[in-house]
């Protein structure tokens, strides 16, 4: 089992950190490569760039009230909540299928999270 994890490509674990600007204030951000390939493949998605898409998150949460107090372990969780909810099938496989274009009310109260 524990094979698929060991002998992945250690470059997917190696941390880097980007730069990037929300309300005039530059920000640093440090993630696992493979975090932000697939920050860069949502992103894609809605043809954002991942310091855009980053920007709106934070936006949106803020205008949620969600406390960000650790920005980049939600940064993480939106990674696994996007992969979890393709292997559901919520989320189509197809990167054609903006995340936008998805109903979120209806994917949310499938899960029983919706507020």
């Amino acid at each position: 089992m524990c094979k698929l994890f060991i002998n992945a490509d250690p470059v997917m674990w190696e941390s880097s950190t980007r730069s990037l600007r929300i309300d005039g204030m530059v920000t640093s951000v440090r993630l696992e490569n493979f975090f932000w390939n697939t920050l860069e493949e949502i992103a894609a998605r809605d043809g954002m760039t991942p310091p855009q898409m980053i920007t709106r998150l934070y936006h949106e949460s803020i205008d949620a009230k969600h406390d960000l107090g650790n920005f980049t372990s939600f940064l993480r969780v939106c990674c696994g909540r996007y992969l979890a909810l393709q292997l559901s099938g919520d989320i189509p496989a197809r990167a054609d299928i903006p995340i936008a274009a998805l109903d979120a009310d209806a994917i949310l109260s499938k899960e029983g999270k919706y507020h």
